[in-house]
């Protein structure tokens, strides 16, 4: 149970993530309840449709004020932002860490990933129909080959989202830039 004196936050970590380890565990930490949706068993096997309009429905019926803070990494801001396609432009604060925005490839590791709808998010930006959050940014790394720092910043330009790229980062950006980046967003 929640901890009546601690902000609670939602989080949505990366593919197959908890939320009591890595960067949940960095909130709790700090002081904060963790909430969210582990990218892992039950949730994981549900239909794309449904695992977007699970966080939507989480959103809309516990964090739907201008208070509410959410942060995401990797595939769980794919969520997200596929979750705000489906409503209102969301009140809170988000804050998106090596956000996957679509599909991916590197011939180095010979390995490539093609999520559901990878086209979805850029269409809709693109026609000024992605409902922005009132208050959001990105942060991705330069050497990010997943979340692809170009694409994430043509997001970026495209729907108004403040999008940084983290000079020598890769996906994982690494606690020495995420620790200070969360003492701060968090204040």
């Amino acid at each position: 149970m929640a901890n009546s004196t601690a902000k609670t936050i939602y989080y949505l970590p990366g593919y197959g993530g908890q939320l009591a380890s890595g960067l949940g565990r960095a909130l709790m930490d700090r002081g904060f309840d963790v909430a969210g949706r582990e990218t892992r068993g039950d949730f994981r096997l549900l239909p794309f449709d449904e695992q977007i309009a699970t966080v939507g429905q989480d959103l809309k019926d516990h964090f739907w004020h201008e208070d509410a803070q959410v942060i995401c990494n990797s595939f769980g801001a794919y969520l997200f932002l596929h979750a705000q396609t489906q409503l209102p432009s969301f009140p809170g604060r988000v804050l998106l860490l090596s956000p996957i925005v679509g599909e991916f490839t590197n011939a180095e590791a010979r390995t490539s990933f093609s999520p559901p709808r990878p086209t979805r998010l850029k269409d809709l930006a693109e026609a000024g129909q992605f409902k922005v959050p009132r208050q959001c940014e990105m942060h991705v790394g330069e050497e990010d080959w997943q979340s692809i720092p170009a694409n994430v910043q043509a997001l970026g330009l495209l729907t108004g989202i403040t999008a940084t790229v983290v000079p020598g980062g890769g996906h994982d950006l690494g606690r020495d830039y995420v620790g200070p980046l969360l003492d701060q967003w968090l204040v």
